[in-house]
């Protein structure tokens, strides 16, 4: 099979990820899509038609060699193709699950043109789950150090995508992390059935056993500062604490009881584990109630799977644009649907009631049409005059955004930021105003994507390596 010609190659039809029955998964927590076999991977792998453009190689923020990697799967060398993507991607078993995909390396795919993009992901996935079954026990060769010491600000994926370069260049790399467990939104934000704890845990742990050193319970800005890090021998400092500071509607009744932000409600989840009976992790009582998350985005569709998964009778996903217009993925999209989560578009949000305890009972929404396209390129939503009406709800949790935490900018005032609270970058190097520190992520962007922050970490690590050789 593997001289096919193209045409050949053209004939054979996107492989379908094996997936759990949606009337079973929306009772448990474990992972919903189940991966490829080996036989279907290496069918999806015959698809590619290697092509001299290499489009996909560009589409992606940390660059992997993709027809490279997908023509090892061909050869049947699995684990050659795992180390190919390694070499550009530290957190590729992540990536493989969770990254846009669709809209970035398979979005410009040749056969995207004309039908369905090689499943890259899903290939990515395969091959390095692969790996870690065939060599968990593989020694790992040391690497020589320069003596030099760079400071990681947060144990996301800039962060840790940084850490992973610049302990292979040589560095000593210290990654210090606010919170109790390490991975960032990889951790507390990303469901365990899109994404597996012990997967973010088994990723950090390779790059503890390269050598990088990580440092939980430390909030940069408070138990230390960015100066003082500088001051303690580190020769550079990457800022890569994510943006984790909740937007609210700001509606009347947006303090009753039985709200949430969508941080809470899945730190509460992932982090705490408030969804197993052995941990006492608060999190009010969902069985048999009805929840109306408020959003589009794929945290929008991760709380509302969530609260599916803790009991909740009804769930709606509410959104003031049209399905056309939606952020999520659309693998996300399809999965709620399957589930059972109504999705209300058109529709916003305008007032919470309550009952005498001050518990929230319901909303009232008004219906919406698409004028005028706004800066976004999308269509404005406007709002349908005498279309008010209540639904009742016992929970609501909002997931329209997040801006970045402050802590950074309150405690370093020599560093530059914008009006949105974002630390302010040289595009090309990462490098903030001040020398020897540099940024990424959603820090930076606002945010964005997994492979997007990955890319930001690359870009940093190469940049600190120039500045140290050059100083």
């Amino acid at each position: 099979m593997n001289s096919l010609s193209n045409k050949e190659r053209l004939q054979i039809k996107r492989q379908t990820m094996p997936e759990q029955d949606p009337a079973i998964r929306k009772n448990n927590f474990e992972e919903v899509s189940l991966g490829y076999t080996e036989e279907l991977a290496k069918i999806e792998a015959l698809r590619c038609l290697n092509c001299t453009t290499q489009n996909c190689v560009a589409g992606c923020p940390v660059n992997v060699k993709i027809p490279l990697f997908i023509q090892y799967i061909v050869d049947g060398d699995i684990l050659g193709a795992a180390k190919i993507i390694k070499g550009d991607n530290v957190l590729p078993r992540i990536c493989g699950r969770v990254c846009p995909q669709e809209e970035q390396c398979e979005a410009v795919c040749v056969l995207a043109k004309k039908g369905e993009a090689v499943a890259i992901g899903r290939l990515e996935r395969f091959a390095t789950e692969y790996e870690k079954t065939h060599t968990n026990n593989v020694p790992v060769e040391p690497i020589q150090k320069n003596g030099q010491k760079v400071a990681i600000v947060g144990s996301g994926p800039a962060g840790l995508s940084c850490a992973g370069d610049l302990i292979h260049l040589g560095y000593e790399v210290t990654v210090f992390e606010a919170l109790h467990e390490f991975g960032g939104v990889l951790t507390y934000g990303i469901p365990e059935f899109r994404l597996p704890k012990k997967i973010v845990r088994d990723e950090v742990e390779n790059l503890m056993k390269v050598g990088v050193e990580f440092r939980n319970n430390m909030v940069i800005g408070m138990t230390e500062t960015v100066d003082e890090l500088m001051a303690e021998g580190y020769s550079a400092v990457f800022i890569a604490v994510g943006a984790g500071l909740p937007y609210f509607l700001n509606i009347p009744g947006e303090n009753l009881i039985g709200i949430y932000s969508a941080n809470e409600f899945l730190t509460r989840v992932n982090l705490m584990k408030a969804y197993r009976e052995d941990y006492d992790t608060t999190v009010f009582d969902f069985k048999d109630k009805v929840t109306a998350v408020f959003g589009g985005g794929n945290t929008a569709l991760d709380s509302a799977r969530t609260a599916l998964r803790l009991g909740s009778k009804k769930v709606y996903i509410i959104y003031r644009r049209s399905e056309a217009e939606i952020p999520a993925r659309k693998e996300e999209l399809h999965h709620a649907k399957e589930e059972g989560i109504e999705f209300l578009f058109l529709n916003n949000p305008l007032e919470f009631t309550a009952d005498e305890k001050m518990w929230l009972n319901g909303v009232k929404l008004q219906k919406m049409s698409l004028g005028e396209p706004d800066a976004s390129g999308r269509r404005r939503p406007v709002p349908i005059e005498g279309s008010e009406y209540i639904l009742d709800i016992n929970y609501a949790i909002v997931a329209i955004g997040n801006g970045s935490n402050p802590i950074i900018q309150q405690t370093t005032p020599s560093l530059n930021f914008n009006k949105w609270g974002n630390i302010v970058v040289d595009e090309a190097s990462m490098q903030t105003n001040m020398e020897g520190v540099y940024a990424g992520g959603d820090i930076v962007t606002g945010g964005a994507t997994v492979i997007r922050a990955m890319g930001a970490g690359r870009q940093a690590a190469q940049s600190i390596h120039e500045y140290l050789k050059a100083k």
